[in-house]
């Protein structure tokens, strides 16, 4: 989730997965796969490097789940 700003200053968590579009007209506009509308003071940019972290975040956290499988020479072959 990333959070950002509504206009009225309040702050509020975005799953930019479901994010389709964002608009800066001049307002930076967040529109949604679902169509609903979100305007935010960040600029687009902002947004964008937002969503950038949040899924190097993802992928480094998925990356400490990984353990690399053991070096062996041989195959296993399990029947």
């Amino acid at each position: 989730m990333i959070v950002v700003t509504r206009l009225n200053q309040s702050r509020f968590a975005l799953n930019p997965d479901l994010i389709e579009r964002i608009q800066a007209t001049p307002d930076t506009t967040i529109i949604m796969v679902d169509a609903a509308t979100f305007v935010v003071t960040e600029t687009m940019d902002e947004v964008i490097g937002k969503i950038i972290h949040y899924r190097a975040s993802v992928l480094a956290a998925a990356s400490t789940w990984i353990s690399p499988a053991p070096a062996s020479s041989e195959t296993e072959v399990v029947l």
